[in-house]
């Protein structure tokens, strides 16, 4: 009440001032708290991304890592699948080389005793002398003729 009596005491050019005053007294604390909230959401944004962009970078690793692991165990399987196909090509250049001494054996053998492998006997795909009497003499003595 006694503001009331104040201003109506007052001239109305000094009541417009004071108005005029009062009001932009508040208008700028509403700017400034507008600013402050403002600039807290700013703050809590910039936060909010970094710690999203830690985290991307964070994973992005882990991804890299396990690419990188992936990539080593593919190539032991590559390395493993290499080696094996080299013993089997060892087993079969060695099971070659054995079949071609047979066979120079057992050519070596028919020259010699005149013996035809295609005759009645059929144990010609095995050199045993269990197997036919007619294969008796075969032996280390074969060996020495192919040298």
């Amino acid at each position: 009440m006694l503001r009331r009596r104040k201003l109506a005491d007052m001239s109305k050019e000094e009541r417009l001032s004071i108005l005029r005053a009062y009001e932009n007294n508040e208008k700028s604390k509403a700017q400034s708290k507008a600013e402050k909230k403002i600039s807290d959401i700013l703050a809590w944004e910039d936060n909010k991304k970094t710690a999203v962009e830690a985290q991307l970078k964070k994973f992005e690793e882990k991804i890299e890592k396990k690419k990188a692991q992936y990539a080593e165990k593919m190539k032991n399987k590559v390395a493993a699948i290499h080696k094996e196909a080299e013993e089997r090509r060892a087993m079969i250049a060695a099971k070659r080389g054995e079949e071609i001494l047979k066979t120079r054996i057992m050519g070596a053998k028919c020259r010699h005793t005149g013996f035809d492998p295609n005759a009645t006997c059929g144990c010609f795909q095995e050199f045993s002398a269990s197997k036919c009497s007619k294969r008796s003499l075969f032996s280390l003595k074969w060996l020495v003729l192919l040298s």
